[in-house]
């Protein structure tokens, strides 16, 4: 597919599927027996699984790109791994999948491992993530100028975060997916800045996708949906903007300027008024709240601190110029069931119309280039 930017589009949120052994080929000894693992449930769908937690995926919907809105149903039951698209777990077959949506190049997140972010047991999750980083290294080294992945972290201590930031880069992952709740005490504490300023001195950002805080899991956002189970899908946002209040309201931005975050698959449409009801609050309140301390405005931080990833989200080019339009990143999503693969050129070309072809290429292309330091 030809791409509507000169050098192929650049996802900054794609996906892998975590294969048979992913886990238990990676994992340490003493965690074999317990890994997430493949099982066929009852009828005929393979799922993952996790012990400790009653999560239950099914692949058939984790890789429903291509899939149509009515067939998606379907993908619940009878869908085995071998069924789902291939390039989920073997890189082999990627470069293809990219070609055919116009993509030059994806970031990569986890599948199984968003899941994981929320775990109880933190010496089980530090061991899955460690087992996953060495399978996606791997995976990575398929197409190294087309694959970029992201490593993973339990930020079981401010310690042991650093260690994995500082293996991660030797590694050769271009930034760091973190878990929306470290073990300790909360992010915005001073006790997490030499992590932060470890991040920013190695250059690698940390990315906070949605669906892995408490409280907006996966679980806790449908299953806890007032009325219809879509409402649920409402309030998936809701994670990545507490981090970023969390973030921006706690100083972390302001002592470490140069931090980058990411937030995925959050959409940007929203962005322009949840910055001015954050300037508002922070104006019209923040003395009685005794919540200042910032020498700017929070939207400042946000626009120069965070990106923020989307897919079909038309309402983040129309408001693009409300925004830092250097900190809106375009993604895929691929192959999740979310996915505008194998679509995307069409939707883009569409949904771009509005902007200027300089702002197109940024947002499609540049921004996460430089972002994360990409080669291609």
């Amino acid at each position: 597919m030809q791409s509507i930017v000169k050098g192929g589009c650049i996802s900054a949120d794609s996906h892998i599927v975590e294969a048979h052994d992913t886990y238990r080929a990676y994992i340490e000894p003493r965690y074999r027996d317990s890994a997430p693992h493949i099982a066929r449930d009852d009828k005929g769908n393979d799922i993952y699984v996790i012990p400790g937690m009653t999560d239950k995926i099914p692949l058939g919907l984790v890789a429903g790109a291509g899939v149509s809105a009515q067939d998606l149903k379907s993908r619940r039951e009878g869908t085995r791994f071998e069924d789902i698209h291939r390039s989920g777990s073997d890189p082999s077959y990627r470069v293809a999948d990219q070609e055919r949506d116009g993509v030059a190049g994806e970031v990569l997140y986890a599948s199984v491992g968003m899941v994981l972010c929320n775990h109880p047991d933190f010496d089980y999750k530090d061991a899955c993530f460690t087992a996953y980083n060495r399978w996606l290294a791997e995976y990575c080294a398929g197409a190294p100028t087309r694959l970029f992945g992201l490593a993973q972290t339990a930020v079981c201590s401010v310690e042991s975060a650093i260690r994995d930031v500082r293996r991660a880069r030797e590694m050769g992952f271009v930034g760091m997916m973190m878990p929306g709740n470290p073990q300790h005490e909360d992010y915005d504490q001073p006790m997490y800045d030499p992590l932060w300023e470890c991040c920013a001195d190695l250059g690698m950002p940390i990315c906070f996708h949605i669906l892995t805080s408490k409280g907006s899991d996966v679980n806790t956002v449908f299953q806890g949906a007032r009325g219809n189970r879509i409402n649920g899908f409402m309030n998936i946002i809701r994670g990545v903007q507490d981090i970023i209040g969390l973030f921006v309201l706690g100083g972390v931005f302001e002592r470490h300027p140069k931090l980058k975050m990411v937030c995925a698959e959050g959409d940007a449409g929203w962005l322009p008024h949840y910055m001015y009801r954050m300037d508002h609050a922070y104006e019209r309140h923040g003395y009685h709240m005794e919540a200042r301390g910032l020498s700017r405005l929070p939207s400042d931080y946000i626009r120069e601190n965070v990106y923020f990833t989307f897919q079909d989200d038309w309402v983040a080019f129309k408001t693009a110029d409300q925004v830092n339009a250097q900190r809106l990143i375009w993604a895929n999503d691929f192959p999740h069931s979310d996915a505008t693969w194998p679509h995307s050129q069409a939707l883009l070309a569409e949904h771009t119309a509005c902007v200027s072809e300089e702002t197109r290429r940024m947002i499609l292309r540049e921004n996460v280039k430089e972002l994360f330091n990409l080669p291609c």
